[in-house]
């Protein structure tokens, strides 16, 4: 059974005092991370390909068995939507590449695709199925879609083709905890990535300092301490928790944590002798 937990990046400078120590400075946010979690899901990749040099100063800060899972940059996945992206994506994956033993699941997080922007579908199925047949192995990409709609055999058996793990997420939009235990056809892979994002921009009406617990989540993380106790004993399991989640994805965890445990669940994060 293989659980990772973390977070979607690390760089909260509001973490200072609720999680970092007091005074702790950027440079020695990462570290610190990694002293608690072993996983953490990078945000900063999705706007632009980091360079090979920050790529190898994020595997000097993380102990062994650390990894980084990431988000394909936007330019392939919003700006150009899959067409024409090799270039893009060769230049992402070699870079990230660079993490060696380090490198978790490659993340395509696509937009809500609405009816006017997208009247049908299947032009974009077809783009996933090109693209699943190009991804090099030796990888693991998870796909993430906004749109409920959209998890049909069309899409489903182009992820199944080549052990793409679709992501499953919390989110106004999406299916709920209970939903994603009922459709086993979802899970595309010998191990899933689940996200939990929330309502982002409710939660932006209340906060937008990311330094304490906002909104009540115990009854949807009790819920997916269900639905991730019957796929663990299956499926590898990647999990990352947003800030707009709750309003502090550490602590977040922290409740997963207590869920998981109180239902007899083996302790989760890194292993300390």
């Amino acid at each position: 059974m293989t659980v990772r937990l973390g977070t979607s990046s690390w760089s909260a400078e509001s973490w200072v005092g609720p999680f970092y120590p007091a005074g702790t400075q950027p440079a020695d946010f990462l570290p610190y991370y990694a002293q608690h979690f072993d996983t953490v899901e990078v945000d900063a990749t999705f706007y632009r390909t980091p360079s090979p040099a920050m790529v190898e100063g994020w595997k000097k800060k993380t102990p062994d068995g650390f990894l980084f899972a990431a988000k394909v940059p936007q330019v392939i996945t919003h700006e150009k939507r899959l067409e024409n992206v090799d270039a893009e994506l060769n230049e992402f994956i070699k870079v990230m590449s660079g993490l060696g033993e380090k490198l978790g699941p490659l993340l395509f997080q696509f937009p809500y695709f609405n009816k006017t922007d997208m009247p049908s579908p299947f032009p974009f199925f077809e783009a996933i199925r090109r693209l699943v047949k190009s991804l090099p192995g030796g990888f693991r990409f998870a796909i993430e879609v906004r749109n409920k709609n959209f998890l049909v055999p069309a899409f489903l058996d182009a992820l199944k083709s080549r052990k793409i793990a679709l992501a499953l997420i919390d989110h106004p939009w999406m299916l709920k905890a209970s939903e994603y235990r009922k459709r086993m056809d979802l899970l595309t892979a010998d191990w899933t990535y689940v996200r939990w994002l929330g309502d982002r921009v409710a939660i932006e009406k209340e906060t937008k300092s990311w330094d304490k617990v906002v909104v009540d989540r115990a009854v949807e993380t009790e819920a997916w301490v269900g639905t991730i106790r019957d796929l663990a004993p299956k499926y590898e399991i990647y999990g990352y928790f947003n800030n707009h989640y709750a309003g502090h994805a550490p602590a977040s965890i922290a409740l997963f944590k207590k869920f998981w445990e109180s239902k007899g669940g083996a302790p989760i994060g890194p292993k300390r002798g």
